[in-house]
């Protein structure tokens, strides 16, 4: 019976594996976003294009689509830059929000060249989310406005994120860069609803509010503090929280914010990490069997995607565990519950 078995679970892990042949652990990644895309049952894993999995060298988006999570079908391109435009860099943190009937595509680019400042501790240039759309999921997206930056064009920012409030109004939560600031900041700026800017951004908060987040001393002298990767959720109590990164004791940290007032605007409190070890910058999504998950890069240098099954308690989220059988356990954060003594136990 379970000679049966086993060739039931071949014949049927066949054509999977041949559709998908990447596992997880294959799949370099960097500030990692899915979509659970219902009509299609399938999952998309955004990231910028790498030119050694593509064989495309053009700077822009490619993705990876799953039906489990585990095994993937090699990469796609979705969005390229455009040439022409002013940026020449970056393509990081890519997101693809569903608006107004159209997939919404934001990623932060960046011209070293494009000085945005005369007078400061180091280089500032022009560094921002861009905004591209498309009618379908795989693209091709288009940029929208020329590539004009979202956020103040003079402003040096990075991982913006659209937040749709109560009132169904969108808004930019950003990054506003410690190069420019020294302490990092996480700001919102109220959007119109073609996605461009509808009034002055404002400040939810500064990185060294968080008690765990530990300074970055630079080359120039001082010690400047980190704000990565905000994204938004609201529970289903309605409660709205935020996870976002910086450096705590260990390197990259995942950490989660609420908002007291239940609005973007916050105040915001600081409620700690989630998960530490050099990982960061998540995103939570539902799997299609209604499972909260979240998907983080780690470690830093060679990071994977890492995922983690979710509870939603109503005025936060927790880990409920790490999903080692998606990636086969590399680089664990929650000991080795498979047994397997790898490098990160």
């Amino acid at each position: 019976m379970r000679g049966l078995l086993a060739l039931l679970l071949l014949v049927f892990a066949a054509p999977l594996a041949a559709q998908a042949p990447l596992l997880t652990s294959h799949l370099r990644i960097h500030d990692p976003w899915v979509v659970a895309d219902t009509d299609s049952q399938t999952y998309w894993l955004f990231s910028r294009n790498d030119p050694a999995v593509t064989g495309d060298k053009r700077l822009g988006i490619m993705a990876y689509v799953s039906r489990d999570l585990a095994h993937w079908e090699k990469p796609r391109i979705v969005f390229t830059l455009p040439d022409g435009t002013w940026a020449n860099e970056g393509a990081w943190a890519p997101e693809v929000h569903r608006w107004k009937g159209r997939w919404h595509l934001l990623a932060t680019f960046h011209n070293e060249a494009a000085a945005i400042q005369a007078k400061a501790k180091r280089p500032t240039y022009r560094r921002t989310t861009l905004l591209a759309v498309s009618d379908r999921l795989d693209g091709p997206f288009a940029l929208v406005r020329g590539g004009d930056p979202i956020a103040p064009a003079d402003a040096m920012t990075l991982d913006g994120t659209l937040h749709i409030d109560a009132a169904g109004k969108p808004w930019l939560v950003y990054a506003h860069e410690w190069m420019q600031v020294g302490t990092g900041t996480i700001d919102a700026m109220p959007l119109k609803d073609d996605l461009s800017a509808a009034g002055l951004p404002r400040q939810l908060f500064r990185a060294d509010e968080a008690d765990w987040v530990v300074g970055q001393k630079q080359p120039e002298g001082d010690i400047v503090h980190v704000t990565d990767g905000p994204e938004l959720f609201r529970t289903a109590k309605g409660t709205l929280l935020m996870l976002w990164s910086s450096y705590g004791r260990d390197g990259y940290v995942q950490a989660l914010a609420r908002s007291t007032s239940g609005t973007v605007t916050g105040p915001w409190e600081q409620l700690g990490p989630l998960v530490e070890r050099d990982s960061g910058h998540g995103m939570l999504f539902r799997a299609f069997d209604g499972r909260l998950m979240m998907v983080v890069h780690r470690p830093f240098k060679r990071a994977l995607a890492k995922f983690y099954e979710m509870r939603d308690t109503g005025d936060r989220v927790e880990v409920v565990r790490e999903a080692v059988e998606l990636d086969g356990e590399a680089y664990p954060t929650h000991g080795c519950p498979m047994g397997v003594q790898d490098a990160g136990c």
